[in-house]
C-alpha cells in the first residue's frame, strides 16, 4: 500500500462515521474486503510493538476511517468462507487494531486495485495478520467484521511531543472501546484546578495550546462508547518533549 500515513506515529489517524461500541454494534457483522501489506515479518509497517499492538494491525479505508475517529479501535475479522475458496481451513478469525489509514487510489477502479476508494469498506492488514485468515496467493478476500473490545496490558500511554505552548499528545494502548472521542489535560497534576479540553490533531494525537512546561500532567480520556477514565500525575513536573509516560489506569 502506497502511503499509509495514519495517526499513530504519523499514522494513527482513523471509521465511518465512528459507531459506539454498544452491545448491538459489537455483535453486528458487516461485509467488507481485505488485502495485506508490509511483508511476512511486517517490516514494511510502522513499529507497532512499542505502542503495544504487535503485528495484529490494520489500515482502514476512508469509509471506515472517519477522519481518525476509529483510530485504536479493535475489529474481529473472519474470512467469508461462503464467498471464496481462499480462506484458511475452518474460517479462523483474528482481532486487529486499527493503526493506519489506507488512502484512496483514484487511478485504479474500486473493484480492481482501488480497494480503499470510497465507499468501499476495506481492511489493509499486516501480512502476518492477514495470513491468519487467508491464503497468501489470494491477494484479496471477502471478509466479515465487527467491532470488539480491545484487550491491553498496562495503563494508557501518553507520548508528549511539540514545544512550549503546543503539546501534541499521542494516546495509545487504550483498552475497552480502543477509540478516543475526547481528551483533557490538567497542568499541576492532581493538585491542578482546571481541566483543559484538547482537540484532535490527527488520529490518536490530541493537542493543547496551553503553557504546561514545568508542571506535572494529568489526563482525562473519554472513549467513543462514552466511558471516561482519569489518569492523575502521569508525567512529573520535569517531563520532557519526546517522551512517553504510562498511566496506572485503563478502560476495562
Amino acid at each position: 500500500m502506497e502511503i499509509k500515513v495514519f495517526a499513530f506515529l504519523l499514522l494513527l489517524s482513523l471509521c465511518a462515521p465512528s459507531s459506539r461500541l454498544g452491545e448491538a454494534a459489537a455483535q453486528q457483522w458487516t461485509s467488507a474486503t481485505a488485502t495485506f501489506y508490509g511483508g511476512s515479518d511486517a517490516s514494511g509497517t510502522m513499529d507497532m510493538y512499542s505502542a503495544g499492538y504487535g503485528t495484529s494491525t490494520t489500515a482502514l479505508s476512508t469509509a471506515l476511517y472517519g477522519d481518525g475517529a476509529s483510530c485504536g479501535a479493535c475489529y474481529l475479522i473472519t474470512c467469508d468462507t461462503t464467498s471464496t475458496q481462499w480462506c484458511k481451513p475452518g474460517g479462523p478469525s483474528i482481532t486487529v487494531t486499527a493503526t493506519n489509514f489506507c488512502p484512496p487510489n483514484y487511478n485504479e477502479p474500486s473493484d480492481a486495485g482501488g480497494w480503499c476508494n470510497p465507499p468501499r469498506r476495506h481492511f489493509d492488514m499486516s501480512q502476518p495478520a492477514w495470513e491468519t485468515i487467508a491464503v497468501y496467493r489470494a491477494g484479496i478476500v471477502p471478509v466479515n467484521y465487527r467491532r470488539t473490545p480491545c484487550a491491553r496490558t498496562g495503563g494508557i500511554r501518553f507520548g508528549v511531543s511539540g514545544h512550549d505552548y503546543f503539546e501534541l499528545v499521542l494516546i495509545s494502548n487504550v483498552a475497552g472501546s480502543g477509540a478516543v472521542a475526547a481528551a483533557w489535560v490538567k497542568g499541576g497534576g492532581s493538585s491542578g484546578t482546571e481541566w483543559l479540553a484538547m482537540s484532535r490533531n490527527w488520529g490518536m494525537n490530541w493537542q493543547s495550546s496551553a503553557y504546561l512546561t514545568g508542571q506535572a500532567l494529568s489526563f482525562r480520556v473519554q472513549a467513543d462508547d462514552g466511558s471516561v477514565v482519569t489518569a492523575y500525575d502521569v508525567a512529573p513536573a520535569n517531563w520532557q518533549f519526546g517522551c512517553t509516560y504510562q498511566s496506572n489506569v485503563n478502560f476495562s
